[in-house]
């Protein structure tokens, strides 16, 4: 009697695991949707106030990054899956309608929570770009002076949200 074995098919590209690589790239595809989505509308919210600026600098990065993603996924073959930057740029716009303990205008602590939101977001896609960046060496679509750029601006733009985080955390929680 013969025993078959199946083996699940796992395409190889360059030594890279293209299946898995797909669905890691749309993930971070769909949270750089989501933080885009989210930094325009802090932008957009706060231009009246000292954030304005660096927020504005930021939704544009945001928006590159993501651009840069589409990009590196392109190069690599990747297919957008639609259905889940879709699904994150909903959930986004949903969260814009979330409860802050004030019926008719934001919460002193509406910033903060933002800022802590796409800091975790930017921080998210450092590891990605980090993650490509250790895989560099095995595929040379993948360009690692790009990637230490993207690296670089993503720290960048941490510090730059953690600065606005503390002004907006002492801002709206000390008296006086």
């Amino acid at each position: 009697m013969t025993t078959s074995t199946h083996h699940r098919t796992r395409p190889e590209v360059g030594g890279l695991r293209m299946d898995l690589l797909g669905v890691y790239l749309n993930d971070h595809l769909a949270g750089a949707t989501a933080g885009a989505g989210r930094a325009r509308f802090m932008a957009r919210s706060h231009r009246d106030t000292p954030a304005a600026g660096p927020l504005g600098l930021l939704a544009d990065e945001i928006a590159e990054d993501r651009a840069s993603l589409l990009g590196l996924m392109r190069r690599l073959g990747v297919p957008e899956r639609r259905y889940k930057t879709v699904a994150a740029g909903t959930a986004e716009r949903l969260g814009r309608l979330k409860s802050n303990g004030r019926l008719l205008r934001p919460s002193p602590l509406t910033l903060v929570i933002e800022l802590e939101f796409l800091r975790l977001g930017v921080k998210g896609k450092e590891l990605g770009w980090r993650t490509l960046r250790s895989l560099a060496e095995a595929d040379d679509r993948l360009d690692e002076q790009v990637l230490d750029q993207l690296i670089e601006r993503a720290h960048r733009q941490t510090i730059t949200l953690e600065d606005l985080r503390v002004d907006a955390a002492r801002n709206a929680l000390l008296t006086g």
